[in-house]
């Protein structure tokens, strides 16, 4: 069984077709999903997607690039969302640098205040960081403590950082790109770290892996990543399959 711990089905990319790509999932071994908000507006589009389908759990947070969407009486209505029976993290958050730092002390406090949000609703986390290794690692060092778990999205950074996250109960997002040739941090991160710090996820319909790059993501493409982390680490893809959803259940407290 496959869980895709991280998917955007509510972007626009399955509009024509969501529905139907969505149950044709379990007939491709995956069983669980959560659907991930990144905008304000995909707060309410997440919350009926998590309401339609009896897999889809759902996470409410806003993506360090879409923070000026954010206001204190927002706030307040993202709360509401995470207070919701189907949420299971608060996500995704976090720091963006790709694009230069301009808005550096904007990502910074409202990541910081949506870690608190987490805090204070004991959900764990999806952190995004893209560029920004050192003010991610120094801030969760900081706010970690009292959020219960969490886990870094589509990590892309060095192995010893990675076991530095896994030494504050974070876990580790692998997705498409640990199928590229050329990702070589992330196959040594892999290689690197417990298998019981790993989770599958696609970011879909973004970062499909091979033979699938750059076309539309779905989760039934898991599969391919699945197929590397065992090849990486030297065991089946079931094991990988069967640790990874154990691990999904344990970031998500289900």
């Amino acid at each position: 069984m496959i869980f895709d711990t991280h998917a955007h089905y509510d972007d626009a990319a399955f509009d024509a077709d969501r529905d139907e790509v969505i149950r044709s999932l379990p007939a491709h071994g995956v069983r669980a999903f959560v659907n991930v908000s990144a905008e304000w507006d995909s707060l309410e589009k997440t919350e009926k997607i998590a309401g339609q389908y009896d897999f889809c759990h759902a996470a409410y947070g806003i993506h360090p690039d879409n923070v000026g969407d954010l206001t204190e009486e927002r706030m307040e209505i993202l709360r509401q969302y995470c207070l919701s029976s189907r949420c299971v993290a608060v996500g995704e958050i976090g720091l963006d640098y790709h694009f230069g730092k301009e808005h550096r002390d904007e990502q910074i406090r409202w990541f910081e205040r949506q870690l608190g949000l987490a805090r204070e609703l004991s959900l764990p986390v999806i952190i995004h960081s893209r560029d920004a290794a050192e003010d991610t690692m120094e801030i969760l060092r900081k706010e970690i403590t009292g959020i219960p778990g969490g886990v870094v999205h589509c990590y892309s950074y060095s192995k010893e950082m990675a076991l530095e996250y896994v030494s504050m109960g974070l876990m580790i997002g692998v997705g498409g790109v640990v199928t590229f040739k050329n990702a070589r941090r992330l196959k040594e991160t892999v290689q690197a770290v417990p298998l019981e710090s790993i989770v599958l996820e696609t970011d879909c319909p973004y970062m499909a892996p091979e033979p699938h790059r750059g076309t539309r993501n779905t989760s039934a493409n898991l599969v391919y990543v699945a197929q590397a982390i065992a090849g990486l680490r030297g065991i089946t893809q079931e094991e990988v399959e069967d640790a990874t959803w154990a691990n999904a259940e344990k970031l998500y407290h289900l």
